[in-house]
């Protein structure tokens, strides 16, 4: 795949200005047509439009400039990039093997059931169904309907735990506090568990100190009485003799 001209009118503008090239051989670089060129050096195409140079852009050498305006059927040729850019990859959907496409309304009933608070969106893009196949799931009018049983999706290889996680994550940041399960019947995400459990330590080592708290002064109290009653019987024992 060659490598686009940078700003092409720009770049036309430039050598129409600086050098002696034929209105041809400037279209023929530039991508543009012979008559749009000859627009540009009267003024009636791109006149408001800073020249740039392709020397300074690496698109194009000294020497090229110089072998095409000696020879005016000569085509300049663009310089190879530097750095070559990887080309964006398209995301279309997500692939599922043959072998555990079967296995997907499984997975949709264990994610209906587990994490309704997920849309229909993440669990088409989470393991890579439709939404008519939810809808059936859903409304148990799936042709296989008698033989689906919920089934982790991480578990069936359908999807990623790392991506599970994520999906409910933010559907949980945005569901309502009203459509969120209570905890404890749904399967919570890594750093969720981890929060609890560092909530629950703090909570036990709370309690654990107010319980130290409690039976030391619980002790002075103690200690305190038995010293009163020894000085009351000592004083008892006074008045006797």
């Amino acid at each position: 795949m060659a490598t686009p001209l940078l700003m092409p009118k720009a770049t036309a503008v430039w050598l129409v200005d600086n050098t002696a090239l034929s209105f041809d051989q400037i279209a023929a670089f530039c991508g543009l047509h012979p008559l749009e060129v000859q627009g540009v050096a009267d003024g009636d195409v791109a006149s408001g439009i800073m020249g740039v140079n392709p020397i300074q852009n690496g698109q194009l050498t000294r020497d090229e400039i110089e072998k095409a305006e000696a020879d005016p059927n000569y085509r300049m040729k663009m310089s190879e990039p530097k750095v070559r850019v990887a080309a964006p990859k398209r995301k279309g959907p997500r692939y599922t093997p043959i072998s555990r496409r079967n296995e997907r309304p499984n997975a949709i009933k264990w994610l209906l059931r587990n994490h309704p608070e997920m849309k229909d969106a993440q669990i088409m893009r989470l393991v890579g169904t439709t939404k008519s196949t939810i809808d059936a799931v859903r409304d148990g009018t799936h042709w296989n309907n008698a033989n689906i049983t919920p089934m982790d999706p991480v578990t069936l290889g359908l999807a990623s735990q790392i991506d599970l996680d994520l999906e409910v994550s933010r559907a949980s940041k945005g569901a309502a506090p009203g459509e969120v399960a209570e905890e404890g019947t749904m399967l919570l995400t890594a750093e969720e568990a981890l929060a609890g459990a560092h909530r629950t330590g703090a909570a036990h080592a709370e309690g654990d100190e107010h319980a130290e708290h409690r039976t030391e002064r619980e002790e002075e109290i103690d200690a305190d009485s038995v010293f009163a009653k020894l000085k009351s019987l000592k004083g008892s024992s006074e008045d006797d003799e």
